[in-house]
Order: structure tokens, then sequence, then C-alpha cells
């Protein structure tokens, strides 16, 4: 396994690999979720590419970046065991030098759920993607449900931007009691971790009412608000009923919907969603 930091390195590395090449974007902490996606590209690519960059353009002023949990020794060491072609460790000075001023931006999809409540967000994530495609130049990149909102975006600017990149949004891993794997889950303190499990639970029984026939996009979106609010440990942000394509949120009946939800439990915040009637 080849571990960059430099850009003439990464480049240089990159050439020697075979074609395709599977890119894996992760902000590190690695977990399974990860790992899973590692395991995709490698059965689909013959290369497998890992950025691991905590990327400060993405984080609002309030929100964890200094805190955010890291540990490169293991998550090279796990690297290494999926068969990882090449890791690419920038600095921050590497991936946004002096002066920098240039950013990428998805309009109307960024306007909604995450959008509303993380001010620039999605204009850091689309940047350092953007940079991360035109870096790694890989043929795929491998994103995780969980963040479905980012891989709508995402798919969306490769779309606009005529990026050479197929998408593989891949499903969302979970604990044994149903909750998202997250490196912020590492945050949680036991009450806590217990209180979690409220997503799963709220975003399944809006699921359920739908497969048992429900349709009205406000009663779904009632179901999730009832579960969360009688956890005493959520404060939820927002629980939505959006259309899968341009994440609006819907009202009166449906037939297809993303179901969403962020909620803070202590000080972490944390997502879940799950697609219905697609």
């Amino acid at each position: 396994m080849n571990v960059v930091e430099s850009l003439a390195e990464l480049r240089t590395a990159r050439g020697s690999l075979s074609n395709p090449l599977g890119l894996v974007p992760t902000m590190g902490l690695l977990h399974e979720g990860h790992l899973s996606l590692v395991r995709r590209a490698r059965q689909e690519c013959a290369s497998v590419g890992v950025s691991i960059f905590v990327n400060s353009t993405q984080f609002g002023p309030t929100e964890d970046l200094g805190t955010y949990p890291a540990n490169l020794e293991r998550d090279l060491e796990l690297l290494d065991s999926e068969q990882t072609d090449l890791v690419w460790t920038p600095t921050a000075e590497e991936m946004y030098g002096p002066g920098y001023q240039t950013w990428v931006e998805v309009e109307d999809l960024t306007r909604y759920l995450e959008g509303e409540v993380r001010e620039e967000h999605f204009r850091g994530v689309t940047t350092v993607v953007a940079k991360l495609f035109n870096s790694f130049q890989p043929d795929k990149a491998y994103f995780g449900q969980k963040d479905a909102q980012q891989a709508t975006v995402i798919r969306r600017m490769v779309h606009d931007l005529n990026f050479p990149v197929e998408i593989v949004v891949c499903p969302t891993l979970r604990e044994e009691d149903g909750l998202a794997m997250s490196s912020r889950n590492s945050y949680l303190k036991p009450e806590e971790r217990q209180a979690a499990t409220v997503l799963f639970r709220a975003v399944s029984a809006a699921a359920e009412m739908f497969s048992a026939g429900e349709r009205s996009a406000d009663k779904l979106r009632a179901e999730m608000d009832k579960v969360l609010v009688a956890e005493p440990l959520a404060r939820p942000e927002y629980a939505s009923v959006a259309d899968l394509e341009t994440l609006e949120e819907c009202s009166g009946p449906v037939e297809k919907a993303l179901l969403s939800m962020a909620v803070v439990i202590g000080k972490t915040r944390l997502i879940d969603n799950m697609t219905v009637g697609n």
C-alpha cells in the first residue's frame, strides 16, 4: 500500500495504477461502514484509492472541527488489511493553498435538509470532492447511503460538470441495535449511545407505516416526530419526508420519498435516513 501526502506524489503514484480506479473519500477514523465501501471498490475495480482528509470547509463555526476524532495509524492498518493500493493524506495547506478562492456549488439541492441548518456545508463538500476527483482521476467513487443528500448533490455536480466518474452509493451499515455507523458515534456517552437508537426507531416506524399502505407525507413525518419526542435525550433538528430527486419537502400523498432526520444527542449531532417506494 502506497501512502502519500503531497499532490505531486499522488499523481506520480496514480500513474502506475491499473484502471479502473475506485476512490473512497473519507475523513478518517474508519469504521466498518467505510471498509464496506473499500471492499465494494475492490470487487469492482482493478485499483483502489482512499483519501483521508478532515475537510475544514464543510464545518460551521460552532461545529466539531477542532475535536473531530482521528487515528491515522489505525486507519492505515485497516486499509492495508483491505488491500488498498493508494492512500492520500493531504494537509490542509496542500488542499487549500495560500489565497485559495475557488469554490464549487450545487444550488437547489443544497437548499434543503442539511443545507437549511448547516450554512455553506455543501459548498465545502462539493469543492473538496471535485478536487479529489481531479487529483485521483478515478473511474468510480463510492459513498454511503447514510449521507443521502450528499450523494445526491455529488451526483448532480458530476453530471453538471461532466466528470467522467461513476458515483456508486452503498447501503448504510448499522450496529446490531440499528444505529447507523458513524465516526461521531465515538462521542456518545453510554446513556447517549442507547438514546441514539431513536433515529433508527423513528425512521423505521415511518417506513413500516409506508409498507402498510400509508401514503400521507404529513402522517409519515408525524410518526417520526412522535418517536423522537418520546426520547428525553433527543433534540430533533428536523424530520423530513422529501422528494428523492429534488429533495423538496413533500406534502399530500407520496409514492416514493426520502425519510430523513437530524438529531442532537448530548453534544453529538447524528443523521439517518431510509428511502421508501423506490
